[in-house]
């Protein structure tokens, strides 16, 4: 090995590693938030103020509060992959829009397959796409 193979390799190896670093995403926005309230993304429905919310705790139990319905389910979290299994949800004196708005988010979330955190935001995908912002101060 010639004298000068060390230090053009500690020099690139340093570069490298600077590289890699700046690129690889925080550590602290790829963990799923649990403890932490979840709003959907999307706008109250007409005549309302409510704007669905999730709360999913350590063990994955949910509390859900829906455009008009609430409940419970159950979340399993592993990697990238996410399965939800909804449980109670209180049939509570709906309008029809938004009972049915109630139960195809439901299903949307039980379709789920991944999920994806950047920032503020958590995405489930694997049927319908759903973006929700974590609730932050």
């Amino acid at each position: 090995m010639r004298p000068t193979s060390l230090p053009i390799s500690a020099a690139l190896a340093a570069s490298l590693l600077t590289v890699f670093a700046s690129v690889a995403p925080a550590q602290p926005a790829s963990e799923f938030p649990f403890e932490l309230e979840m709003t959907l993304d999307a706008p109250p429905k007409p005549g309302s103020k409510r704007i669905p919310s999730i709360e999913i705790d350590d063990k994955g139990q949910a509390r859900l509060e829906l455009w008009c319905k609430g409940g419970s389910g159950q979340f399993s979290v592993a990697g990238n992959t996410v399965i939800f299994v909804p449980g109670t949800i209180d049939a509570r004196a709906c309008p029809p829009d938004r009972a049915q708005a109630d139960d195809a988010l439901v299903a949307a979330l039980s379709a789920a397959t991944t999920w994806a955190r950047q920032g503020d935001t958590v995405t489930f995908s694997g049927g319908e796409t759903l973006r929700f912002r974590l609730n932050t101060n």
